[in-house]
């Protein structure tokens, strides 16, 4: 009788999968942000703050929303501010907090990049699944981001679903 090796899982299995998508589809992502001169990052930076109520968020929501640390962000923001990409506006209730916001010069860079974006996405992802099979993994990647990044949509909507408006 043969004994299973670890190597030999399922679960590594899957997590390597998962791993070789996410990297066949970032290096096509990167290739195609680049040419609108955003990297990764910035995209996704843009990506959540229009997304957002009133194409903001609270500079700590960024940070809990994305893969970056307070000080990434602000590094991040810092220089798409530079860029005229983002502002920054100081909180009137509490000043110690800054909300990031898309400026008209964000916005335009973002509405050139996203048909391009979009169309990679239905190439490369959604349009190799059928209908079900994209629902079934929608709802199986919402269970397992909640799961390990619960601070994903942190500063988007209220527990009502109502804007926030706090700082």
């Amino acid at each position: 009788m043969t004994e299973k090796l670890l190597h030999d899982d399922p679960r590594i299995t899957a997590i390597g999968l998962l791993m070789e998508v996410h990297a066949g589809l970032m290096s096509r992502f990167a290739a195609q942000l680049e040419e609108h001169g955003l990297s990764v990052v910035e995209f996704e930076v843009l990506m959540r703050l229009v997304r957002s109520p009133n194409h903001e968020l609270r500079m700590t929501d960024l940070a809990a929303q994305t893969s970056l640390s307070t000080s990434g962000v602000t590094r991040v923001v810092d220089r798409m501010e530079r860029d005229g990409l983002l502002q920054r506006r100081a909180c009137p209730s509490d000043r110690r907090s800054a909300y990031a916001g898309v400026t008209k010069a964000g916005m335009n860079r973002l509405t050139e990049t996203l048909p391009g974006h979009i169309q990679l996405i239905q190439d490369w992802f959604v349009g190799q699944l059928s209908p079900d099979a994209l629902e079934q993994l929608l709802d199986s990647l919402r269970i397992l981001r909640d799961a390990v990044h619960p601070g994903a949509t942190a500063g988007s909507t209220t527990p009502s679903g109502q804007p926030t408006g706090d700082c």
